[in-house]
């Protein structure tokens, strides 16, 4: 069968070049979109007087039939029609006869397929947004009910200070919300028309771009037909979005990981998000977290790869574009899955409150509030940091810690030492003495919570404008 562009031509293509050069394997995801943008192209030919009224209702009532046909699976897919653009046009043909082949007219695979993609990554932006608040919402719930739970705090992963384990969670979710930021922010620049720049150059006819963007919701058009159909930016923005939200989910995975483990003990995950052993029956293993750490490489690549499909094209469209979508599928496609699964994963996690205050009570974590205690007394920072040295060195090798030391053993590294000291050194005294915005005192985390909700009401909202 011959190619709908194929006038100038006088062999068939090769059958490999089909195969290789074909993206219906992969792009048939953009059908719904493909007509979306179609339906609205048709109905400003008509209202523009460049198709009759008459061929312009026969046209769209094929298209939705054909649409109702892909979505009923009665459509088989062709590679020797390329893409989904023309595959869509054959059945159309097929379904209306030959009126159906003026439903190009003014238009190009080139502006159809970025229109495509831009109704494709608006819709999908959308949806993740939303998955990240639920997300945001499981943390803060967890975070409301732990805080009064004590945690070590690390760095370099060594014991550091105490902090609450509410605001632990709360950082993930000032992270996750610079996450949706980025998405919402990125939307506007999501939400930009391709279509009517044609190949190229624009068009002969006299069409109304902005009809067309009226019809499909989007803000504004391209201003220049070349950017127009060149432009993948939107896509490296979401692609990069991602790569620093998986980032962010790898990172909160690594730490699922290790609090799960014996070793740390510090929160149990549900049965329902891990997996068994084929050959040891006693083990309870975080695949999750584990895969989502794992698939955040595969993210990584997505941008990259685009990224150097991009470097070197000159303008206007290059087949090497092509390479655009099955990594943006691809990303949506590991992203989603991850954020479905994290929420809920969050929601049922059990937290060993107990085993964490073990922890802290076991650890020389609360040393910096001693010499903030004995510069309070008038010693310089560094010969208190000095004496508290000589004091831990003194506990390690006499296995104790420092509430376990008696107000002599004390006095023997400063006179400054005196009774409140003990006071000091608990660990609700030494999170609570951190009382300064954005610190681990329990007021402090308690305003973070509240903080964050007035955020993530502002994200329903804009949810609402968007879905």
């Amino acid at each position: 069968m011959s190619k709908l562009w194929g006038g100038r031509f006088t062999k068939q293509t090769n059958h490999l070049v089909d195969e290789y050069t074909a993206s219906i394997g992969f792009d048939q995801a953009l059908a719904e979109e493909d007509i979306q943008g179609s339906l609205a192209h048709v109905t400003m030919l008509g209202k523009c007087g460049i198709l009759p009224q008459e061929d312009v209702e026969t046209i769209k009532a094929g298209l939705i039939k054909v649409l109702e046909k892909i979505n009923n699976n009665e459509i088989e897919f062709s590679v020797s029609d390329e893409d989904i653009h023309m595959n869509v046009e054959k059945n159309l043909i097929a379904e209306i006869g030959p009126v159906g082949g003026k439903l190009h007219t003014g238009r190009s695979r080139n502006d159809q397929v970025a229109t495509d993609m831009h109704l494709y990554l608006r819709k999908r932006v959308v949806e993740l947004s939303g998955m990240l608040h639920e997300l945001q919402q499981s943390l803060v719930v967890q975070a409301r009910d732990n805080l009064d739970t004590i945690v070590p705090g690390y760095t370099h992963l060594q014991r550091a200070q105490p902090i609450l384990f509410a605001h632990h969670l709360m950082a993930y979710v000032s992270m996750f919300q610079r996450d949706n930021e980025r998405l919402m922010d990125s939307y506007k620049r999501i939400n930009v028309l391709p279509l009517g720049a044609g190949a190229l150059a624009g068009t002969t006819f006299p069409i109304d771009r902005h009809f067309v963007a009226e019809q499909l919701q989007f803000d504004r058009v391209y201003e220049n037909s070349l950017d127009a159909v060149s432009d993948r930016d939107f896509i490296l923005e979401f692609l990069s979005h991602a790569s620093i939200i998986m980032m962010h989910l790898s990172r909160l995975s690594e730490e699922l990981v290790l609090w799960s483990s014996t070793e740390f003990n510090f929160i149990e995950l549900d049965d329902a998000f891990c997996t068994g052993s084929s050959i040891m029956p006693q083990k309870k293993n975080p695949d999750v977290p584990e895969l989502v750490r794992g698939k955040t490489g595969r993210v990584y690549g997505n941008l990259m790869g685009l990224l150097t499909v991009l470097k070197s094209l000159p303008l206007a469209y290059n087949k090497d574009m092509q390479e655009d979508k099955e990594g943006m599928f691809d990303t949506v496609a590991t992203l989603e899955g991850a954020l479905q699964l994290f929420a809920p994963m969050i929601a049922t996690m059990k937290v060993n409150k107990s085993r964490m205050r073990e922890a802290v009570n076991k650890d020389f974590s609360n040393a910096t509030d001693i010499a903030d205690f004995l510069v309070g007394k008038g010693l310089p920072f560094r010969q208190a940091h000095e004496v508290i040295g000589k004091t831990v060195l003194y506990c390690i090798q006499n296995g104790k810690y420092l509430l376990d030391l008696t107000m002599d053993e004390f006095k023997q590294f400063s006179e400054l030492f005196d009774d409140a000291i003990y006071e000091v050194l608990q660990p609700e005294t030494v999170v609570n003495a951190r009382n300064v915005y954005g610190g681990t005192a329990t007021d402090q985390v308690a305003d973070a919570i509240k903080r964050s909700e007035v955020l993530m009401q502002m994200t329903e909202q804009w949810l609402k404008e968007h879905q």
